[in-house]
């Protein structure tokens, strides 16, 4: 049988046609960088954080217990733990710590685990929706870790059920099978240290409350304790900050560490913008302005809600959802975010009828008359 080719012979004299090359797009030529004048490429550079910014954002926690400002009372119960659980040679007692945010419990179980010389990992309760996302992590704990829960009253039921036997027996029981093939499987786990952290230890459970050895409360810090935080910081972040420009910052901070940290960064901003090599007290009094932080540490929308009450309500009695209404914020933040630092320091008190503005709060805002729901001192002095 013949095959017949659909390609053509060529004719004598005549070259076969040429195979086609593919279209291979060649590659772009890099663009030599445009020459500039002196100084002008470094305004053109983005910069780049280097390694050691990072580290000095790291190690602005401190890493030992002589090293951690402030909680007097609690490093002294901690230190007596951990010298008696290393004379014992054993794993230090179930810690919860509870009190508002940004007082250092994250930073404390760091100093545990450094001071214990272990490892501490860290997770948080909504992290840990089903029951093998705690098992797996228990499964990998080495003996004497510790185990670091952020927000633990948020623990679903069946994983704080799991917990209680790992916390108590040091021991995991497993479900294997089902109906009436179902059986338990006990599997041994290393000792470890379970460190809780709560900011509503009334939301915890009684059963998983009663487990912890150490009960602790974190308050909050002293002007004192804050400005050496302030001073430590600004060497961290190499810095130059005069005590008196700490203190500035630390009477600002509400009591909390995590917010004095912030607002330092906030004044290096602005010192570094305007030019100041250091930041004395009124640099820090400037930058507060700018970033409408009063000397209390109130900020506008604090002092929003004080003013609402004190010129629409004549000082209150004021209902929650009214209050919302009026200022344009939602009722659950003004709940829970504002309204606990006011009710703190005296400038604000809940009663059956509502809110109420005390007159130390109208004497901060530079207000008259209205109810006088009593004069307050500030906790934070």
């Amino acid at each position: 049988m013949a095959i017949i080719s659909s390609k053509q012979p060529a004719a004598d004299g005549e070259q076969p046609p040429r195979a086609r090359k593919k279209n291979t797009p060649k590659p772009l030529a890099t663009p030599e960088p445009a020459v500039l004048a002196d100084g002008d490429s470094e305004l053109l550079q983005a910069e780049i954080a280097t390694s050691e910014e990072k580290l000095q954002e790291e190690s602005l926690r401190p890493s030992s217990i002589q090293e951690y400002i402030g909680q007097k009372e609690l490093k002294g119960v901690l230190d007596i733990a951990i010298q008696a659980a290393k004379v014992r040679g054993e794993s230090l007692d179930h810690l919860l710590l509870y009190g508002p945010p940004g007082l250092g419990k994250t930073t404390m179980s760091l100093i545990l685990a450094t001071e214990m010389g272990v490892n501490c990992k860290i997770t948080a309760a909504p992290a840990l929706e089903r029951p093998r996302d705690i098992v797996g992590i228990l499964m990998g704990l080495q003996p004497g870790d510790i185990l670091f829960i952020d927000e633990i009253h948020r623990l679903p039921r069946m994983t704080e059920e799991i917990l209680y036997p790992a916390m108590e027996d040091f021991r995991l029981d497993i479900t294997v099978g089902k109906g009436t093939t179902a059986k338990i499987r006990s599997i041994p786990l290393p000792k470890f240290t379970l460190v809780g952290a709560t900011t509503k230890v009334g939301s915890l459970t009684a059963p998983l409350r009663d487990r912890f050895g150490l009960v602790q409360k974190l308050r909050f810090y002293e002007v004192d304790d804050l400005t050496l935080i302030v001073q430590r910081t600004a060497e961290i972040l190499s810095m130059s900050v005069t005590t008196e420009g700490a203190a500035e910052v630390a009477r600002r901070a509400r009591g909390t560490p995590r917010i004095a940290n912030r607002l330092l960064k906030r004044v290096r901003d602005y010192a570094q913008v305007k030019g100041h090599p250091v930041i004395d007290e009124p640099i820090a009094s400037a930058a507060m302005e700018i970033y409408n932080v009063d000397p209390l540490g109130l900020d506008w929308v604090d002092r929003l809600l004080l003013t609402t009450m004190a010129e629409q309500f004549n000082g209150g009695p004021v209902g929650l959802e009214a209050l919302a209404a009026s200022t344009g914020e939602d009722s659950h933040t003004i709940e829970e975010v504002y309204e606990p630092y006011l009710l703190q320091i005296g400038y604000l008190q809940r009663t059956p009828r509502g809110r109420v503005v005390t007159m130390a709060a109208r004497k901060h805002l530079g207000l008259k008359g209205g109810n006088d729901g009593g004069d307050q001192l500030s906790i934070l002095g």
